[in-house]
């Protein structure tokens, strides 16, 4: 297996494919793959998918994948690694430091296109065509635009993610859920905000439909999903940080390591040393 690092906080890349190469490729860094035109299959962990133009993958250091070419491909690839997440805390961008959050923490893991939005299909092309051109004509302030392209890119993705995780949201799902769940995102680390007489409040909807609606709408309670939140979050820290335990609860305000070693022991079945332990290899 090749294990390939990433130097920059983000790169792009552009490439025509007859024969993928053969190792498989486990990376430091997470990777949106775009497939430009072409088909054949995705291998991720073992799984396959059928690609064809307009897919678009999420794979994360976790991942072992490989495409298996059928027809002569075009990929374009944008690879991000942690870094580039600090550096735009540090420039003040903060929603989108927490959409790219939502992206690594929510990666299912499995092959498959991750658009789930028609109407961004076709966005995402225009973004990526956009990419390549500016990278090809590097005309003034090429990179600074190719930037601000790619946070684009990333808050569609965590859209599309948005539609893909709690199991009834679909399409077709009306947009105040999407904004409830951006929300909660938001302000998962200021719990105050995340009692539900203050969504209520927010959103200038009852308590009591606000708890029917959102039920209806994701198949979870709005605590249960928080809870199932925290819980992502914490895996992902787990394995794609150096934090330490005690760090992970401060951070998300439980009463102290213990208290978070007790409900991630009760959700997962370990502690979360025995998690890093035996997923961070």
């Amino acid at each position: 297996m090749n294990d390939k690092n990433l130097y920059l906080p983000f790169e792009v890349d552009f490439k025509e494919f007859e024969q993928f190469p053969k190792i498989e490729r486990k990376n430091n860094f997470f990777e949106l793959i775009y497939v430009v035109d072409g088909t054949g299959i995705q291998i991720i962990n073992n799984n396959k998918f059928q690609y064809q133009k307009g897919n678009l993958f999420l794979v994360t250091p976790q991942d072992v994948h490989s495409f298996e070419i059928l027809t002569p491909t075009k990929f374009f690839f944008l690879r991000f690694n942690e870094y580039y997440i600090k550096t735009n805390s540090q420039n003040g961008q903060a929603e989108t430091v927490l959409r790219m959050e939502y992206i690594l923490q929510n990666a299912s893991h499995r092959p498959g296109c991750i658009l789930k939005n028609k109407i961004d299909k076709p966005l995402i092309a225009l973004l990526i065509e956009s990419i390549i051109s500016e990278q090809l004509n590097q005309q003034i302030y090429h990179q600074k635009i190719t930037e601000q392209i790619v946070n684009t890119i990333i808050t569609v993705v965590a859209r599309n993610i948005a539609l893909k995780l709690p199991k009834n949201i679909k399409e077709s799902t009306g947009e105040m859920v999407l904004e409830i769940l951006h929300y909660i995102q938001e302000n998962i680390f200021n719990p105050k905000e995340l009692k539900s007489d203050r969504i209520s409040g927010h959103f200038n909807i009852s308590l009591h439909y606000l708890g029917k609606y959102f039920k209806k709408q994701t198949g979870e309670t709005l605590q249960e999903y928080i809870a199932n939140y925290k819980l992502r979050l914490i895996e992902a820290r787990l394995l794609n940080s150096d934090m330490r335990i005690n760090e992970i609860a401060d951070e998300l305000h439980f009463s102290d390591e213990s208290h978070l070693n007790k409900v991630f022991r009760k959700h997962k079945g370990m502690n979360p040393s025995e998690f890093r332990k035996k997923f961070c290899k």
